[in-house]
């Protein structure tokens, strides 16, 4: 890699590492769009480019989830008997979306996936509905079958699993700091989960580049992890001090800019 592609990395590791902290998201739909054009520069299959940005997003977020991990449990933030009803599911669920269903998707619909749910994300984050009052979190069963769906979703997007877990905890009266907090306890198995599925999934990929273990590109995840595990604490500190609500909003507007640039590589891809 050139200096100019090791430096974007590592300012996009800086800025999802801070991410992970604040809003209890891994980070991987904001280093997607970026790795795809660090991937085009270095001249990568097209065949591969998403598959690759997608699962090398989500690599990272073992390393930056964890630093967040820490910093929000030295606070007593995490409800850690909520991450072991959920966790069971969403290992389940990002083993089978990652190795079975990732691959499947051609670069096309994985482009336009991807911009869907980064829109479904943003709106999300923009309306923070706030929920009913006296609604609670299911049973065991429930939990293990929103887990598997929340798992297999988030490892098609190469997301942590935040834009639907942090949504569902918050519409079960889940306290939002708790929620977030929370959420990053969850995007340490879905991420390891997941990892694991591109791995074994893409095994001897002939249109894979030199310094790939499966789809995850091994360089751009040490540029990213490199700086990601040192701004997650920082983020997790403002996450108790600052007014979450306003910084989703403009996450929320953020992530728009991010859907059009995804929408633009689906478009490319079908030829459009």
């Amino acid at each position: 890699m050139l200096l100019s592609d090791i430096l974007m990395l590592m300012l996009c590791g800086s800025i999802s590492g801070f991410l992970a902290g604040l809003l209890g998201i891994g980070g991987g739909m904001i280093l997607v769009p970026f790795m795809i054009l660090v991937f085009n520069h270095l001249g990568f299959s097209q065949e591969v480019i998403v598959h690759m940005a997608i699962a090398t997003g989500m690599c990272t977020i073992l390393f930056t989830t964890s630093s967040a991990i820490w910093a929000h449990h030295k606070h007593g933030s995490i409800d850690w008997k909520l991450v072991a009803a959920l966790s069971p599911g969403m290992v389940f669920g990002g083993l089978v979306g990652g190795s079975e269903l990732f691959e499947a998707l051609k670069t096309s619909w994985l482009s336009l996936f991807f911009a869907v749910f980064i829109v479904y994300t943003s709106i999300q984050m923009l309306l923070n509905k706030k929920p009913k009052s006296g609604r609670e979190l299911p049973g065991t069963l429930g939990l293990f079958s929103f887990g598997t769906f929340a798992g297999a979703l988030a490892s098609l997007v190469g997301a942590g699993g935040a834009f639907i877990t942090v949504p569902f905890m918050l519409w079960c009266n889940v306290k939002p700091h708790t929620a977030m907090a929370t959420s990053s306890g969850l995007g340490l198995p879905i991420a390891a989960a997941a990892t694991l599925g591109y791995m074994y999934g893409s095994w001897g990929n002939p249109n894979l580049p030199a310094g790939s273990m499966g789809f995850v590109y091994l360089p751009a995840v040490a540029c990213i992890v490199v700086v990601s595990i040192f701004t997650a604490p920082f983020g997790a500190k403002l996450a108790r001090k600052l007014d979450v609500a306003q910084l989703k909003r403009v996450f929320g507007v953020m992530l728009f800019f991010l859907a059009a640039f995804m929408f633009n590589e689906s478009r490319k891809a079908f030829g459009f």
